[in-house]
């Protein structure tokens, strides 16, 4: 994760610095903090998107939810009533098997690049998501269907086709860090850093940029769109926070990273939860995460309401 920094220091200025290491969220952090019988809840996104509607928490709307190969032909009968849709994998990481159409006839499928598939090519996908192509360690899978975000026009010039969104990582109910993440042409559209997307720290106050990498290297401008990374500020923050800190009460976990997408319409929205979120997030910052868990852990008041430890935060 972290291995173009030995180029610079050591393991132990690393930490005195106050990098979170892998092992250390593992054992420390992780183990202690997220009970595994709670994992389901995050893991797959079906779980995740009730425990929202029940919590008051926006999320993408559920179009409908395929588990079984004879319900695929029922596909065009499902998305009817909608322009465009989402197809993804509900137990699917890192973007793998998210399928966005952007409109479409009987047989013409269009997607954000304006490429179009057909019906057996998209019938096959969603085939390949049941049979667990896409799913975390290959076991069967089930297929969400849901609405398409339709990203706000502040940050058009930042993202290659995809869809930017905002991780945010949350501690005892706090969050403590936070990055959008753009996708560019060599992700393929997918806001995921392994992929090539861009990762723009955002100070965990003001959601105003401190600093941009891309694979794990500073840049301040966007590699496709050229616009300025330094100019980001995103858009209702506060709000961004509030539904970060809720998902705590929403599913016991302790840490977790919050992934947010801002919608042009409906505002900030949960598109889902990782209990094992990665550490790149401190590269973005130019900072690590244990300074801001011991500052939760020595200072944070107990037993607050999700806006209350929002206000906290931004004190």
């Amino acid at each position: 994760m972290f291995g173009f920094l030995k180029r610079f220091t050591t393991p132990t200025k690393l930490r005195n610095k106050g990098v979170l290491g892998m092992n250390a969220r593992n054992f420390h952090i992780i183990a202690k903090l997220n009970p595994r019988h709670l994992y389901p809840l995050v893991d797959d996104k079906v779980q995740t998107k009730n425990l929202a509607l029940k919590s008051g928490v926006k999320t993408p709307n559920l179009i409908g939810v395929i588990e079984h190969q004879y319900q695929v032909k029922n596909i065009l009968d499902m998305v009817k009533k909608y322009d465009e849709f989402v197809v993804k994998p509900s137990h699917g990481s890192g973007g793998k098997g998210v399928l966005v159409i952007k409109g479409y006839s009987e047989n013409c499928f269009k997607l954000p690049s304006g490429k179009t598939i057909n019906y057996n090519e998209l019938y096959q996908h969603i085939s390949n998501i049941l049979s667990g192509l896409y799913s975390l360690g290959g076991q069967y899978d089930t297929a969400l269907i849901e609405e398409v975000v339709h990203f706000s026009d502040v940050f058009k010039d930042y993202s290659y086709q995809g869809v930017p969104d905002v991780r945010i990582i949350v501690y005892k109910g706090y969050p403590i860090m936070a990055m959008t993440r753009l996708s560019t042409a060599e992700s393929g559209g997918r806001a995921n850093l392994h992929q090539g997307a861009v990762g723009v720290g955002l100070d965990i106050k003001t959601g105003k940029t401190k600093k941009a990498v891309q694979h794990n290297m500073p840049l301040t401008h966007h590699p496709d769109t050229k616009a300025d990374l330094r100019k980001i500020e995103v858009p209702m923050w506060r709000e961004h926070l509030i539904i970060a800190a809720k998902a705590y009460e929403m599913t016991g976990l302790g840490y977790f990273g919050a992934d947010i997408v801002l919608d042009a319409n409906k505002g900030p929205m949960m598109l889902e939860l990782n209990a094992r979120p990665g550490l790149a997030i401190q590269i973005a910052n130019g900072s690590g995460l244990r300074k801001a868990i011991k500052k939760i852990d020595k200072k944070a008041p107990n037993n607050l309401s999700p806006e209350q430890r929002i206000d906290f935060i931004l004190s």
